[in-house]
Protein backbone atom coordinates (compact mmCIF):
# COMPACT_ATOMS: atom_id res chain seq x y z
CA UNK A 1 0.00 0.00 0.00
CA UNK A 2 2.82 2.40 0.83
CA UNK A 3 4.39 1.84 -2.61
CA UNK A 4 1.12 2.78 -4.35
CA UNK A 5 0.57 5.73 -2.00
CA UNK A 6 4.10 7.00 -2.66
CA UNK A 7 3.98 6.71 -6.44
CA UNK A 8 0.27 7.43 -6.86
CA UNK A 9 -0.03 5.36 -10.04
CA UNK A 10 1.69 2.00 -10.55
CA UNK A 11 1.34 -0.93 -12.91
CA UNK A 12 0.52 -4.30 -11.42
CA UNK A 13 3.28 -5.77 -13.57
CA UNK A 14 5.07 -5.28 -16.86
CA UNK A 15 6.91 -2.30 -18.27
CA UNK A 16 5.44 1.15 -18.73
CA UNK A 17 5.62 4.81 -17.81
CA UNK A 18 5.15 3.98 -14.11
CA UNK A 19 6.86 1.46 -11.82
CA UNK A 20 5.55 -2.11 -11.64
CA UNK A 21 4.38 -3.20 -8.20
CA UNK A 22 5.20 -6.87 -8.82
CA UNK A 23 8.90 -6.04 -9.17
CA UNK A 24 8.83 -3.92 -6.01
CA UNK A 25 7.36 -6.87 -4.12
CA UNK A 26 9.83 -9.31 -5.68
CA UNK A 27 12.73 -6.97 -4.98
CA UNK A 28 14.11 -7.57 -8.46
CA UNK A 29 13.18 -7.38 -12.14
CA UNK A 30 10.85 -10.19 -13.18
CA UNK A 31 11.47 -11.96 -16.44
CA UNK A 32 8.35 -13.59 -17.81
CA UNK A 33 5.23 -14.01 -15.74
CA UNK A 34 5.17 -12.94 -12.10
CA UNK A 35 3.09 -16.06 -11.42
CA UNK A 36 6.21 -18.16 -11.93
CA UNK A 37 8.36 -16.02 -9.62
CA UNK A 38 9.28 -17.45 -6.21
CA UNK A 39 7.26 -14.60 -4.62
CA UNK A 40 4.28 -15.17 -6.93
CA UNK A 41 1.94 -16.12 -4.08
CA UNK A 42 2.93 -13.02 -2.12
CA UNK A 43 2.43 -10.84 -5.22
CA UNK A 44 -1.00 -12.39 -5.76
CA UNK A 45 -2.00 -11.81 -2.13
CA UNK A 46 -0.92 -8.16 -2.22
CA UNK A 47 -2.72 -7.54 -5.52
CA UNK A 48 -5.86 -8.99 -3.92
CA UNK A 49 -5.49 -6.83 -0.83
CA UNK A 50 -5.06 -3.70 -2.93
CA UNK A 51 -8.03 -4.61 -5.12
CA UNK A 52 -10.23 -4.72 -2.02
CA UNK A 53 -8.95 -1.43 -0.59
CA UNK A 54 -11.33 1.56 -0.68
CA UNK A 55 -8.25 3.72 -1.33
CA UNK A 56 -7.18 2.00 -4.55
CA UNK A 57 -8.71 2.18 -8.02
CA UNK A 58 -7.87 -0.77 -10.22
CA UNK A 59 -8.19 0.19 -13.88
CA UNK A 60 -6.28 -0.07 -17.17
CA UNK A 61 -5.03 3.51 -17.24
CA UNK A 62 -1.47 3.03 -18.48
CA UNK A 63 -1.09 1.31 -21.84
CA UNK A 64 -4.19 -0.83 -21.22
CA UNK A 65 -2.41 -2.71 -18.42
CA UNK A 66 -3.78 -3.34 -14.93
CA UNK A 67 -2.98 -0.16 -13.02
CA UNK A 68 -3.38 0.75 -9.34
CA UNK A 69 -4.27 4.40 -8.65
CA UNK A 70 -4.20 5.80 -5.12
CA UNK A 71 -7.29 7.71 -3.97
CA UNK A 72 -5.36 10.99 -3.65
CA UNK A 73 -5.18 11.11 -7.47
CA UNK A 74 -8.83 10.31 -8.21
CA UNK A 75 -9.85 14.00 -8.41
CA UNK A 76 -7.07 14.64 -10.94
CA UNK A 77 -8.20 11.62 -12.99
CA UNK A 78 -11.78 12.86 -13.01
CA UNK A 79 -10.70 16.40 -13.91
CA UNK A 80 -8.56 15.11 -16.78
CA UNK A 81 -10.98 12.34 -17.81
CA UNK A 82 -11.66 13.94 -21.20
CA UNK A 83 -8.05 13.13 -22.14
CA UNK A 84 -8.58 9.39 -21.68
CA UNK A 85 -10.55 6.71 -23.43
CA UNK A 86 -13.44 5.59 -21.19
CA UNK A 87 -12.13 2.03 -20.98
CA UNK A 88 -8.92 3.33 -19.37
CA UNK A 89 -10.94 4.71 -16.47
CA UNK A 90 -13.31 1.79 -15.93
CA UNK A 91 -12.92 0.18 -12.50
CA UNK A 92 -11.69 -3.37 -12.97
CA UNK A 93 -12.59 -6.22 -10.64
CA UNK A 94 -10.65 -9.44 -11.03
CA UNK A 95 -11.17 -12.64 -9.14
CA UNK A 96 -10.20 -16.26 -9.31
CA UNK A 97 -13.09 -18.64 -8.91
CA UNK A 98 -12.79 -21.82 -6.80
CA UNK A 99 -12.67 -23.77 -10.05
CA UNK A 100 -9.53 -21.85 -11.07
CA UNK A 101 -11.03 -19.54 -13.68
CA UNK A 102 -9.98 -15.90 -13.87
CA UNK A 103 -13.02 -13.61 -14.08
CA UNK A 104 -12.91 -9.88 -14.81
CA UNK A 105 -15.73 -7.37 -14.63
CA UNK A 106 -15.80 -3.60 -14.98
CA UNK A 107 -17.75 -0.67 -13.62
CA UNK A 108 -17.72 1.97 -16.35
CA UNK A 109 -16.46 5.47 -15.69
CA UNK A 110 -17.96 7.59 -14.13
CA UNK A 111 -20.29 5.18 -12.30
CA UNK A 112 -17.63 4.29 -9.70
CA UNK A 113 -16.79 7.95 -8.94
CA UNK A 114 -17.91 9.27 -5.56
CA UNK A 115 -19.60 12.70 -5.28
CA UNK A 116 -16.77 13.96 -3.03
CA UNK A 117 -14.25 13.08 -5.76
CA UNK A 118 -16.28 14.96 -8.39
CA UNK A 119 -16.45 17.97 -6.05
CA UNK A 120 -12.68 17.87 -5.47
CA UNK A 121 -12.09 17.51 -9.24
CA UNK A 122 -14.16 20.64 -9.82
CA UNK A 123 -11.75 22.61 -7.66
CA UNK A 124 -8.74 21.60 -9.80
CA UNK A 125 -7.55 23.37 -12.91
CA UNK A 126 -6.60 21.35 -15.95
CA UNK A 127 -2.95 22.12 -15.29
CA UNK A 128 -3.19 21.07 -11.64
CA UNK A 129 -4.70 17.76 -12.71
CA UNK A 130 -1.98 17.11 -15.28
CA UNK A 131 0.71 18.03 -12.77
CA UNK A 132 -0.79 15.71 -10.13
CA UNK A 133 -0.91 12.83 -12.61
CA UNK A 134 2.66 13.61 -13.68
CA UNK A 135 4.74 11.47 -15.95
CA UNK A 136 2.60 8.49 -15.08
CA UNK A 137 0.27 9.41 -17.89
CA UNK A 138 1.63 12.43 -19.72
CA UNK A 139 4.83 10.65 -20.75
CA UNK A 140 2.99 7.74 -22.34
CA UNK A 141 1.78 8.40 -25.86
CA UNK A 142 -1.11 5.99 -25.26
CA UNK A 143 -2.30 7.55 -22.02
CA UNK A 144 -3.81 10.83 -23.20
CA UNK A 145 -6.09 11.30 -26.16
CA UNK A 146 -6.76 14.65 -27.77
CA UNK A 147 -9.98 16.62 -27.47
CA UNK A 148 -12.91 16.14 -25.18
CA UNK A 149 -14.70 18.16 -22.54
CA UNK A 150 -13.12 20.60 -20.13
CA UNK A 151 -15.36 19.82 -17.14
CA UNK A 152 -15.08 17.01 -14.61
CA UNK A 153 -17.53 14.17 -15.07
CA UNK A 154 -20.51 14.04 -12.75
CA UNK A 155 -21.11 10.91 -10.76
CA UNK A 156 -24.13 8.92 -11.86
Amino acid sequence: MSFVREHGIVLASGKGAVPPLAEAIAGEPIKGSWWAHSKGRQIFAIFGMLSESPDILVCRLVDGKVTFVHRRLWPALVRAAHHFHPEQLAQVHQEHTPSGYHVSSEIPFPKWVLREVVDAAGRLSEEEARTALGTAVTRSGKAFKRGGRNKPHAAT
